[in-house]
């Protein structure tokens, strides 16, 4: 999973004392003070007194004790440790009365056999290409089972040529390379992290014509440019690696040679030749000590200021006079994956299920990604258990499930939900991710009729430092960063006056994607940061002993994740009512029409200037002899697009969630016995009206994503891109795509507000 990580601001304090603690945003109001979405007012005040007895059993000892463990050994996928951890939290939930079984799926996991990158010209340096033990950190020397650092699903290949220098390795860096007159054709590239996922590094170079691809971490970005680095501080220090997958998750995630289908025995396999989601040129991950003689080898022009990293040097492009010989060799065999799942049956709602996960396997001890999240998870799990053989049973089924495969890409996620895809899309009513875990204020995105939902959630957690509520913490922090971005103006005030969380949307890089990309499934992703100092994302230095120093040395915020996600899971479960407020739905999609509407007129706009200063020859006026660099190229004009039929769809939208919010409130407030037919039907809907977004035919060129609303960027990998249909072929120019794309969406959106109208009219 991508991490970013924001420092706190100096004036958080003083906000966060302005805003106060006072009403529903206090964690110490009255138990009860306000409803709770889907109770009704009898209900209220019997689930507050649940949760009480939920929080009661969570121990910061237990999570403490749990991670030290997990994190004891090297956890990748095909390790002896990851299957250990596996049937360790089997017999866990076992003990705490679950009913749990470990399902397995065989997926192709290359390892490397021999990786090697060599500085040939003008001198020789051989990279390391490993991580030194740290003092301090007592696994740090552990280095028996821990795979080299390596990306997976990169190809093999013995490949020698002329470096070059591509910023992060983003479309815009081959724009301005291509300004420059310099190719990557037949050379191998260098780029930083950032910028966008790292699997659309390599797949960029591939695609400009480049035969490898090294990526390194900048200490700008997460060394010693952020703070002391490991062990005096938590940022990365000289000989770390992020490791990572480079898999086209921006297709389908999962196992690259069995796409819509779970990777089970006697299933329908693609030759790897033929797997769409494989790199063709090698790739690998460097420290910024190996990649500091690579880049002080480089000549050719200085790069542009927005290229130049930490480095203590003149950032140059090259190509050459450096050259380079790297080597990937990998077994390419099936390794067993191993999912824990875990269910509590429902008394009254049995086939609707409230489904939790977070992923157990790391790149090698992995305690922040992905263990600080599990240890909520378990814990959650251990309560509930306790809350079970007290006496209280839940309404509808609870699923806590224990990934494994996440970190190459979502693959035992995505196996599971394509082998159950029919059984999820009739029962599955809301999926709760979390992955990393830290210090400092609740992230939050997902569904946005869930944002109310959630922020109910948070508003009854009291943060461990402060006292106030997570919810009055997020607020704050929120109003302090659009003020300090933007200043007081209009746009920071109201970004800022909602008493709600504001969701963000959903792309990829955890194991939401086949839940609510693939199949439509309600999905939300939890997790805290912003106060932790955490630079050693990916390697091994991602430590129990890392953790406990600087990222949350008390574990109370992993106690507080297990309150913020065990109160959504018990009131999913309890609620006579589903939780939605589908206003907010409607809202959200109202405010990505209108940035379509901006981002096509933007583009007309900057089209037309660009071709006044090519045709009164500004770019040839203002141009530097010395530093020769080509204006950019000319672009068509951009057409006026047809946005009425969207337009119509989201005016029904909105009115249709409108009414459908009154009748859900007017449901939720009353107990006549003659309405229980009514509630029947608007939590049918409920458990399946995400669905309506999906499309199967999918998005252009990658029929696996079917949700029409959220979805990963083909060109950001895990950010979002929400109306990708349409947004990304108005990006790309794709006139006729986009146009065609804006009727499907419509269509999506009309049968979402049909759905929404059966429900609520009278039978």
């Amino acid at each position: 999973m991508v991490v970013s990580f924001s420092r706190i601001s100096s004036a958080f304090i003083g906000a966060l004392a302005g805003l106060g603690c006072a009403g529903a945003l206090c964690a110490d109001a009255p138990a009860g003070a306000s409803d709770l979405e889907g109770f009704s007012g009898a209900a209220v005040a019997a689930e507050v007194q649940l949760e009480k007895r939920f929080d009661a059993d969570l121990s910061a000892a237990d999570l403490r004790g749990w991670m030290q463990q997990m994190s004891s050994a090297p956890n990748h996928v095909g390790s002896a440790h990851d299957k250990a951890n596996a049937e360790f939290q089997l017999a866990k939930f076992r003990e705490w009365g679950w009913d749990a079984s470990i399902e397995t799926f065989s997926v192709l996991y290359p390892t490397p056999r021999e990786v090697s990158v060599e500085l040939i010209a003008p001198s020789h340096f051989k990279a390391r290409l490993s991580e030194p033990p740290i003092a301090g950190d007592s696994t740090s020397t552990q280095t028996k089972d821990e795979l080299p650092p390596y990306n997976v699903y990169g190809a093999d290949g013995d490949v020698t040529g002329e470096l070059v220098y591509v910023n992060q390795g983003m479309p815009d860096d081959y724009k301005e390379l291509e300004r420059q007159g310099v190719s990557v054709k037949g050379r191998i590239v260098l780029t930083r992290y950032g910028g966008g996922w790292r699997g659309l590094k390599p797949k960029l170079a591939y695609e400009h014509g480049a035969v490898g691809c090294l990526i390194y971490s900048d200490p700008r970005d997460d060394g010693y440019g952020q703070g002391d680095i490991y062990p005096k501080g938590g940022y990365r220090p000289r000989d770390a690696v992020q490791r990572g997958s480079v898999q086209d998750l921006t297709l389908y995630s999962g196992d690259p040679l069995t796409p819509g289908v779970g990777a089970v025995p006697g299933a329908k396999r693609l030759a790897i030749k033929d797997a769409k989601t494989l790199l063709k040129i090698p790739v690998l991950p460097i420290s910024y000590a190996d990649a500091e003689p690579l880049l002080a080898a480089l000549g050719g022009r200085v790069a542009p200021s927005g290229w130049r990293g930490g480095l203590p040097m003149t950032y140059h492009i090259g190509p050459g006079p450096a050259r380079v010989h790297m080597k990937v060799l990998s077994d390419w065999n099936q390794k067993p994956i191993y999912d824990v799942i875990a269910k509590m049956r429902g008394s009254d709602e049995p086939d609707r299920w409230i489904i939790r996960g977070n992923h157990h396997d790391g790149w090698v001890f992995g305690a922040m990604d992905p263990l600080a999240g599990q240890v909520a998870l378990m814990a959650e799990a251990k309560s509930i258990g306790k809350l079970v053989k007290d006496g209280w049973r839940p309404r509808r089924t609870l699923v806590y499930n224990s990934w494994d495969g996440e970190e190459p890409g979502l693959l035992g996620s995505t196996e599971w939900v394509e082998q159950h895809a029919a059984e999820l899309k009739a029962k599955a009513v809301l999926y709760v991710n979390s992955d990393t875990n830290g210090r400092g204020f609740l992230q939050a995105e997902g569904s946005h009729a869930l944002q109310h939902f959630l922020s109910e959630a948070a508003r009854d957690v009291k943060d461990p430092e402060t006292g106030a509520s997570v919810l009055a913490r997020s607020l704050a922090h929120r109003r302090v960063a659009n003020y300090e971005s933007q200043g007081a103006g209009d746009s920071g005030a109201r970004a800022g006056s909602s008493t709600d969380l504001q969701l963000g949307a959903l792309g990829s890089g955890s194991d939401y994607t086949p839940f609510l990309q693939h199949l439509g499934i309600n999905s939300v992703n939890l997790g805290f940061e912003g106060e932790s100092e955490y630079g050693v994302y990916h390697s091994a230095y991602d430590s129990f002993d890392h953790y406990r120093r600087f990222v949350d040395p008390t574990f109370e915020y992993g106690v507080a994740l297990a309150k913020t996600a065990g109160r959504i899971m018990l009131r999913a479960a309890q609620a006579e009512l589903i939780p939605a407020h589908e206003s907010d739905f409607a809202a959200s999609v109202s405010s990505y029409n209108d940035e379509l509407h901006k981002l096509a007129d933007a583009m007309r706009a900057k089209t037309q200037e660009l071709g006044k200063l090519l045709d009164d020859e500004s770019y040839k006026l203002t141009a530097n002899p010395d530093a020769p660099r080509a204006p950019p190229a000319r672009a068509a004009d951009v057409p006026h697009l047809n946005f009425a039929e969207l337009d119509n769809a989201v005016t029904k939208l909105e009115r249709s969630a409108k009414a459908f919010d009154r009748e859900y409130a007017r449901l939720a407030t009353g107990d006549d016995p003659s309405d229980s037919a009514a509630r029947e039907r608007m939590n049918s809907t409920l458990t399946t009206l995400e669905q309506n977004l999906t499309d199967p035919r999918g998005l252009p060129g990658r029929e696996w994503y079917q949700h029409m609303v959220y979805a990963p960027g083909m060109h950001t990998g895990y950010g979002v891109k929400t109306l990708p249909g349409i947004r990304e072929a108005i990006e790309e120019r794709r006139w006729d795509e986009a146009n065609e794309y804006i009727g499907v969406v419509a269509r999506a959106l009309n049968n979402y507000s049909a759905r929404m109208d059966r429900a609520i009219a009278a039978p």
